[in-house]
């Protein structure tokens, strides 16, 4: 079977239309997993398994440089991120990133979060209602600022701007209507401001604290040894930053599972560090956040039998591998039991990518994810409040997708200040 021969009619359209559910349903119209499209003006590969993850992320067969169309880089990552570069300028930009695998700079931002949360309760609890998902955005933004050494004006409303444009960046890069534009305009004011940051740290007119992601973004070279252009570097904070306020996504999430299953509070309140992980990696998998990934292929290959042409399209069914039967074996079933079954393969589970990620384009950000995520978790676990009325659907015909409402609760408490200090 020759890729050559893929369907006239490009695809593009249709996956924008229909979400989450397209590459898996092309891919059950084929039951050895592999199906053929056309995507992007390319004749295209769709594959998942832990297999193709392996394939997928060898540089030697697949490359993202070329597959990040232009309105995901004005939106979601930026022109000259670090997503769109291969081989020994990748490796060379991600050595920035590396420290952030470190436990003790997950353990540092999750320090300067916690008590940022904790301060938002005590204000969330004299407010008529709050929206998790908005909230939480706030939150994570004083939060990993401090930690990132990024000074906000408070008094001016600084963080709630910034809170709202990351989010923003996030919610509109798979679409074309007024969530795209007001993307593109939130990361365009904040890729000159962040221009403006990384200009004066350098030149002495402000300061980077010691140690801090400022300050390291501000002093990396590229593979040639030249300084990052304040411009990238800008880009390549905001790739830090960025990924971590959209945990509000997966606490929004965590607050849905937990209301759909009560049950699930008083196991994360009993204090079991294994299964408060295990609750973390089944919201991850469970909930939707990344579709599929897609890359160029870099020669001539084949997998399984099909032949693909050097500038094909390689597509990673990401949404559908997390939800893969095989793998699973319930995976519409909210189960975070199956995590304590079955320990977490590296390219089975892969909601924010897979393959190394000290050496490919795995999230190098995804430790960050589960740490704060599990610290929120037994913290939102911890609270009792109620929750009204509202639309709790998430569609998965819009990417990203979110609960409709955010999560609206009221009446937030915390039992006792036992229990707070307790998670």
């Amino acid at each position: 079977m020759d890729l050559r021969r893929s369907p006239v009619i490009d695809r593009s359209l249709p996956a924008l239309a229909q979400g989450y559910s397209w590459l898996p349903g092309l891919l059950r119209e084929h039951p050895d997993g592999v199906a053929r499209t056309r995507v992007m003006g390319k004749p295209a590969l769709a594959v998942r398994g832990p297999e193709a993850v392996r394939f997928f992320y060898d540089e030697h067969n697949v490359q993202r440089g070329g597959a990040l169309p232009g309105p995901v880089l004005s939106t979601l990552f930026g022109h000259d991120a670090v997503h769109t570069l291969d081989g020994g300028a990748h490796r060379a930009r991600k050595e920035f990133f590396l420290p952030l695998l470190q436990a003790d700079r997950i353990a540092g931002l999750v320090e300067h979060v916690v008590p940022v949360w904790d301060d938002a309760v005590r204000e969330w609890n004299r407010a008529e209602q709050v929206v998790l998902f908005d909230v939480a955005s706030v939150v994570l933004t004083r939060g990993v600022c401090r930690w990132a050494g990024v000074p906000l004006d408070e008094g001016a409303g600084e963080t709630e701007h910034l809170a709202r444009d990351l989010v923003a960046m996030v919610d509109g890069f798979a679409t074309a209507g007024p969530r795209h534009w007001r993307a593109r305009r939130a990361r365009s004011r904040q890729e000159e401001r962040f221009t403006r940051l990384v200009e004066d740290v350098r030149s002495g007119r402000a300061a980077a604290p010691e140690g801090s992601v400022l300050a390291a973004v501000c002093r990396h070279r590229e593979a040639t040894g030249e300084l990052l252009h304040p411009h990238t570097a800008a880009v390549e904070l905001l790739n830090v930053i960025r990924p971590t306020v959209a945990v509000c996504w997966f606490v929004a999430y965590t607050a849905h599972a937990l209301h759909l299953q009560p049950n699930q509070r008083e196991r994360l309140r009993g204090g079991d560090t294994a299964y408060t992980a295990a609750f973390v990696h089944e919201v991850r998998r469970f909930y939707p956040f990344a579709p599929f990934l897609g890359g160029v292929a870099v020669r001539d290959l084949s997998w399984q039998g099909v032949s693909v042409p050097a500038g094909a399209m390689v597509l990673l069914d990401v949404f559908g591998q997390n939800h893969d039967e095989e793998l699973w074996g319930d995976p519409y079933v909210f189960r975070p039991e199956r995590f304590l079954e079955h320990a977490v393969e590296r390219d089975e589970l892969i909601p924010q990518g897979g393959g190394e990620p000290r050496t490919g384009h795995r999230c190098p950000g995804e430790g960050l994810t589960i740490g704060l995520l599990e610290a929120l978790a037994l913290r939102l676990a911890g609270l009792d409040y109620t929750v009204p009325d509202q639309d709790l659907r998430i569609s998965l015909r819009r990417i990203p997708a979110r609960v409709r409402s955010g999560v609206a609760v009221r009446d937030v408490r915390v039992p006792s200040e036992r229990t707070l200090t307790a998670v």
